[in-house]
């Protein structure tokens, strides 16, 4: 059992939606820890709430109650600005789509985060070519995402989470407008790498083979997180 302190903790969260007169509850009291070095996969039905409740641990939407608890700081409820730096200091980010600049190269793509948090561009561009060559696209780092394939330029999106040297990793069906080849070649190099960087990872997938090479697995149901213990 992994005994390291939990990098990112959901305590309780619950988030509701108002539709027109109706209350829909998507999370009630959702409660999860994930740890350094740990790779949680995260199940369940479409509808469920799982794009909700990685946008509430990215702290990209704020939970009606609950705590998300990250690097041991509550942080759900912080100011604006002070969930800005979390994210920065803290995260990176993975999508379905890799949302890559069309008009920047591959490593000027994944130069950009480093260069917005103050890095200087030797030191950015240096971080990124060793990131690149590491999901083997070093000889495709000048070129731009239409002259990529969609599994290369999902690689390139895994580089930009990574490239500010994140603590957390979360990803959501990061392989999932991919082939399942594809899909599978990718999935290994992100688990890879995410091991390699010794980071606390939560990916969410309908994929049950790449659930399956995760760590442990988590299921959202009816608003609550069943095998969440550990």
């Amino acid at each position: 059992m992994n005994e390291a302190p939990a990098v990112l903790a959901l305590d309780r969260i619950q988030r509701r939606f108002r539709q027109g007169e109706a209350v829909l509850e998507v999370l009630r009291g959702a409660e999860l820890a994930v740890r350094a070095g740990e790779i949680v996969s995260l199940v369940g039905p479409s509808g469920a709430g799982k794009s909700t409740l990685l946008h509430i641990a990215g702290l990209l939407e704020r939970p009606d109650e609950g705590e998300v608890r990250i690097g041991g700081e509550d942080c759900g409820r912080a100011s604006d600005d002070r969930r800005t730096r979390f994210r920065r200091e803290f995260l990176g980010f993975v999508y379905q789509y890799h949302h890559l600049l069309p008009e920047f190269s591959a490593l000027e793509n994944v130069n950009l985060p480093q260069m917005i948090a103050g890095v200087s561009a030797r030191e950015a561009t240096e971080r990124s070519l060793r990131l690149l060559d590491r999901m083997g696209l070093a000889a495709r780092a000048q070129h731009r995402p239409g002259q990529l394939s969609g599994g290369e330029q999902q690689r390139v999106a895994i580089a930009r989470a990574l490239a500010n040297r994140p603590k957390i990793l979360l990803a959501d069906e990061p392989t999932g407008n991919l082939d399942p080849g594809t899909a599978g070649r990718v999935f290994e190099e992100l688990l890879r790498l995410v091991r390699e960087e010794g980071l606390a990872a939560l990916i969410a997938t309908h994929n049950p083979d790449l659930a399956a090479r995760m760590d442990r697995t988590v299921e959202l149901q009816e608003g609550r997180l069943v095998g969440a213990g550990g």
